[in-house]
C-alpha cells in the first residue's frame, strides 16, 4: 500500500471513524514508549548482577537493584494493563460508531436481491473490533522500538549492533515474504467461505424442497466443493505462513545464540564484560520479538485489512443519505412519468416507457404474465428502487426528496415473499414501533380481518413468531403481513400478489380491505395473477415484456385486452389458412358435419319397413363444432378479464 493509498484510506468513512480515536491511539503510543523502556529492566539488572554484585560480593547492592527491578516490573505490568484496556475500548467505540450505519447498509443490501447476500458488513465490523481489541495492535506498536534495542547493543560494542541489524533485516524479509505469499490464498479462501455460507443458508431456507425431492446429497456435494476449495486455499496459505513463522523463530533463536557466542569471544578478549555479553543476547531477543509476534498475528492482520477495504467499498456503494427537508403529509397522488427501470446493479431495463397516474380513492390492478415487471413496479412505487430515467412521484415529489423515516408510516407494502420478524404478532403488526398503541394494532388487524384468527392463537397478539416462535401457515403469515401494511392508516398501499397463499376466506378479506381503503380515500395498487385480487379495484394496468400495453378503467382495459386477444387469434387463424393445418381442420369439421354420410344400417321395426327415428342423424352437428371453435378463438389471454365477485373461489 503506497503513500497515496494510505492517505485515501485515512479519508474514508472507516478511516475517519478510527481517526476519531486518535487521542486514545496517542495514549497507547505513550504507554508503549514507557513499556519498551522498562523492558530494558531485565538486561540492565543482569548487567548489574554480573558486573557489580558478583565482582564486589555486596549484598546491599543486590538488594537495592532487586527492589528497583521489582518496582520497575510492577510499573510495566500496570502500563500493559492500561494499554490493553484502552485498546479494548477503542474497539468497542469503533463498533458503536459504525454499528448503526453498518446495519442500515445491511438492510439496504437486501434491495440488491441475492447479489447483496455475498457481502457481510456486520461481520467485517466484528472482525475489525476483534483485531483492535486483541494483541495485534500492541505488537505493531512495539515494532518501531526495535532500533532502540539495537542502539543499546551498539553501546556495548559496534559488532553486536551490526549483528543485530543483520538479524532484524533478515526477519523483516521473512515477514515481507510471508505477506506476499499468503495474501492471495487467504483472500481466495475467504471468498469461497462466503460463497459456501451463502449456499448453506439458501439450502437451509429451502430444506423442505431439498428433502422432498431427494436433493440432500446433491446439495452436500455442491457445498463440499466450496468447502474443499476454501480448505485448499486456507491450507496453502497457512502452510506458507507456518513455514515462514517457524523459519523466523528458529532464526531469531540462532541470532540470540550468535550474539551470546560473539559476546563470549569479546568477553574472553576482555573487550566487554560478561554482563554485557548476557545483556546483549537478551536485548537482541527483545528487539526481534515484536517482528516474530507480528508474523504470528499476520492472519488476523490480513483479515482486518480485507474487512477494512470491504467496508469502505460498501459505504461508497451505498452513501449515507442526507437529511431531507420535511414535506407535508402525503395524500397518495402517484404519478409515473415515462420511466426506464432496472434492478440495482443491473444494466438491463425491466420496465420501459411506463406513464400513468393514480389518485387517492382509486385502486389499480397490475396484470401481466410472469417476468413482465410487476414486482419491479411495486418496488418503484414504494421508493425502495429508483428508476434510471423518468420519475416516480408521490404528491409531486420524487422519493429521494422525501425523508424516509418520516415517509415510512404513510406507506403500506406487502411484498411477494413475506416473512415475519422475531417477536410477537402485535410487534410485527405495529412495525416494532416503541410507541405503537394496542388500539392501533387491533384496528389494523380488524381492517385486515385477522383479529379473530389472532385471538384463536395460544397467546393472541402476544404469540411469538420468527426464530423459536409459533409455526404459522403461509396464509396466516400473509394475512398478518397485510395487517402490518395497513397499520397506521397509510395513504399508499402496494401489494405484490397478496393472495398467493390465501383461501376463499382470505380472498374475501383481501377484497374487503381494498374496498375499505378506497372508501377512505387511500391509494391502492395490487399486482395480481389471480382474478380475485383485482375484484375491488377500478383501474387496470396491463404489462407485457416490461412495457405498458393498456391502462385505464378496469372494464375498458378488459374489453381492450379481450378484443386484442380475438384479433390476434383471428390473425393466427388467417395465417394458418394456406397451410395444411387449416384444410385438415376444415375437412375435419366437414366430416363431422357430414358424419351421417358414413351410413349405418337402418333400424327397422318388425311391423314396418320404415326407418326408426333412432336411425336419423343428429341435427346441426356442423353448427355445434363451429360454436366450439369460435369459443376457443375468443378466449382472452388473461383469466382476470372476468373477475368473480369478492369471496368467490377462483
Amino acid at each position: 500500500m503506497n503513500k497515496h493509498e494510505n492517505i485515501s484510506a485515512i479519508h474514508t468513512e472507516v478511516g475517519q471513524t478510527l481517526m476519531a480515536s486518535r487521542r486514545a491511539f496517542v495514549g497507547v503510543g505513550i504507554f508503549t514508549a514507557f513499556i519498551n523502556i522498562l523492558m530494558l529492566t531485565g538486561p540492565l539488572y543482569m548487567l548489574q548482577v554480573y558486573d557489580r554484585v558478583l565482582a564486589s560480593s555486596s549484598m546491599s547492592t543486590l538488594v537495592t537493584v532487586s527492589v528497583l527491578m521489582g518496582v520497575m516490573y510492577l510499573f510495566m505490568g500496570f502500563l500493559e494493563h492500561v494499554r490493553s484496556r484502552v485498546l479494548v475500548r477503542i474497539g468497542d467505540k469503533f463498533e458503536k460508531d459504525l454499528g448503526t450505519r453498518t446495519f442500515a447498509i445491511w438492510m439496504k443490501q437486501g434491495l440488491f436481491g441475492k447479489a447483496g447476500q455475498r457481502h457481510r458488513p456486520l461481520q467485517d465490523v466484528s472482525t475489525l473490533r476483534q483485531f483492535l481489541s486483541g494483541p495485534a495492535p500492541s505488537t505493531f506498536f512495539d515494532m518501531p522500538w526495535a532500533p532502540l534495542y539495537i542502539g543499546v547493543m551498539f553501546l556495548f560494542h559496534w559488532s553486536l549492533g551490526v549483528i543485530g541489524i543483520i538479524g532484524a533485516v533478515i526477519i523483516f524479509i521473512i515477514a515481507w515474504t510471508n505477506e506476499v505469499t499468503t495474501r492471495k490464498p487467504l483472500q481466495d479462501a475467504h471468498g469461497l467461505k462466503i460463497k459456501g455460507q451463502v449456499f448453506a443458508d439458501i439450502t437451509h431456507r429451502n430444506a423442505d424442497a431439498v428433502a422432498a425431492m431427494g436433493m440432500g446429497r446433491n446439495m452436500e456435494a455442491r457445498w463440499n466443493e466450496y468447502t474443499k476449495e476454501a480448505a485448499t486455499s486456507t491450507v496453502r496459505g497457512s502452510d506458507r505462513a507456518g513455514s515462514l513463522t517457524s523459519a523466523s523463530k528458529a532464526f531469531r533463536m540462532f541470532v540470540q545464540s550468535a550474539i551470546l557466542g560473539w559476546g563470549a569471544l569479546l568477553a574472553v578478549q576482555q573487550i566487554i564484560t560478561p554482563g554485557a555479553m548476557i545483556a546483549g543476547s537478551i536485548i537482541m531477543g527483545r528487539a526481534l520479538a515484536p517482528i516474530q509476534m507480528a508474523l504470528g498475528q499476520w492472519r488476523s492482520f490480513i483479515s482486518a485489512r480485507q474487512a477494512f477495504n470491504r467496508l469502505n467499498v460498501f459505504y461508497d456503494m451505498i452513501p449515507e443519505e442526507p437529511d431531507s427537508l420535511s414535506l407535508p403529509a402525503p395524500k397518495g397522488d402517484i404519478s409515473v412519468e415515462n420511466i426506464l427501470a432496472a434492478p440495482p446493479g443491473s444494466k438491463v431495463p425491466v420496465l420501459t416507457g411506463l406513464d400513468f397516474k393514480i389518485k387517492p380513492g382509486q385502486g389499480l390492478g397490475v396484470i401481466g404474465p410472469s417476468a413482465s415487471g410487476k414486482s419491479t413496479l411495486a418496488r418503484l412505487l414504494v421508493g425502495i428502487w429508483i428508476p434510471q430515467k423518468g420519475s416516480v412521484r408521490l404528491d409531486g415529489a420524487t422519493f429521494d426528496q422525501w425523508n424516509r423515516d418520516e415517509l415510512g408510516p404513510y406507506i403500506g407494502y406487502l411484498p411477494q415473499e413475506v416473512e415475519l420478524f422475531d417477536g410477537t404478532i402485535g410487534e410485527n403488526i405495529g412495525r416494532f414501533r416503541p410507541d405503537a398503541s394496542a388500539e392501533d394494532i387491533v384496528i389494523a388487524a380488524r381492517r385486515a380481518a385477522v383479529h379473530d384468527m389472532i385471538l384463536r392463537l395460544p397467546d393472541g397478539y402476544d404469540t411469538r413468531v420468527g426464530e423459536g416462535g409459533s409455526v404459522l401457515s403461509g396464509g396466516q403469515v400473509q394475512r398478518i403481513a397485510l395487517a402490518r401494511a395497513l397499520f397506521g392508516d397509510p395513504c399508499l398501499v402496494v401489494m405484490d400478489e397478496p393472495n398467493a397463499n390465501l383461501d376463499t376466506e382470505g380472498d374475501a378479506a383481501l377484497s374487503a380491505a381494498i374496498a375499505d381503503l378506497r372508501r377512505r380515500e387511500k391509494t391502492v395498487v395490487v399486482m395480481a395473477h389471480r382474478p380475485s385480487a383485482i375484484a375491488a379495484v377500478d383501474q387496470l394496468l396491463m404489462l407485457r415484456d416490461g412495457k405498458q400495453v393498456a391502462f385505464g378503467p378496469k372494464d375498458d382495459v378488459i374489453k381492450e385486452v379481450t378484443q386484442k386477444a380475438q384479433q390476434t387469434s383471428q390473425k393466427q387463424t388467417a395465417q394458418q389458412a394456406p397451410n395444411s393445418a387449416e384444410p385438415s381442420l376444415a375437412i375435419e369439421n366437414k366430416s363431422v358435419a357430414q358424419k351421417p354420410v358414413v351410413k349405418q344400417p337402418a333400424v327397422r321395426t318388425k311391423s314396418s319397413n320404415k326407418t326408426s327415428p333412432k336411425s336419423q342423424p343428429q341435427s346441426q352437428p356442423q353448427d355445434t363444432t363451429k360454436s366450439q371453435t369460435q369459443k376457443r378463438v375468443n378466449m382472452p389471454t388473461f383469466s382476470a378479464v372476468t373477475p368473480p365477485k369478492p369471496g368467490a373461489k377462483s
